[in-house]
């Protein structure tokens, strides 16, 4: 009876043990990106998505993406618009040449991203974030902008077990130290 109850905990399971010498989150700084917040009504997002190079999702949760070049969902007139670094001006100046109304922000400066994978991700994300990260409720490539602890991130789930976690660069030592601490917490 009790080794039943302790094989429950994972004391005895090889998987849990094999899982817990391996690293429970690894958390990876990202390189800089061009990255743009575009506002646009209904009526410009066709030519929008057209300037950008990749469709605009229209959905809650939405990612699209083409290449190297991806568009997420942030609001129902926002999104937030990732490429290469170098490719920053291209995308500006085709901007330039839509003819209907929208504003074109970039927030790349202000904007540093790292990605967190592993077993555990989802469970240190959540010591920080108060949403359902469950799969069942926050899908592979499903997207929002949320807090963790008290910065707003931008949290995109690119496979089950990981995420690219945005945020602006002043909040990026907070955020960073957080997760730190969250992740040391699910190693013991």
């Amino acid at each position: 009876m009790a080794d039943t109850a302790l094989r429950r905990l994972g004391a005895f399971d090889p998987l849990a043990a094999a899982a817990k010498a391996a690293p429970v989150a690894e958390m990876t700084p990202l390189p800089p990106t061009a990255a743009f917040i575009l506002r646009a009504k209904a009526s410009a997002i066709e030519a929008a998505g057209a300037a950008f190079g990749a469709a605009l999702p229209t959905a809650a949760y939405g990612v699209a993406g083409n290449g190297e070049r991806h568009a997420l969902w942030l609001g129902p007139d926002e999104w937030l618009l990732l490429a290469p670094e170098a490719e920053g001006p291209t995308i500006t100046a085709a901007f330039a040449l839509v003819d209907t109304p929208h504003s074109l922000v970039a927030v790349g400066e202000r904007t540093v991203a790292l990605e967190i994978a592993g077993p555990k991700a989802q469970a240190v994300l959540n010591a920080g974030c108060p949403l359902d990260l469950h799969l069942r409720h926050f899908p592979v490539g499903a997207c929002t902008r949320t807090l963790f602890g008290k910065a707003e991130i931008i949290l995109w789930r690119l496979e089950a077990t990981r995420f690219y976690v945005g945020t602006w660069r002043s909040f990026a030592a907070y955020v960073w130290g957080l997760m730190t601490q969250a992740r040391l917490e699910h190693e013991t």
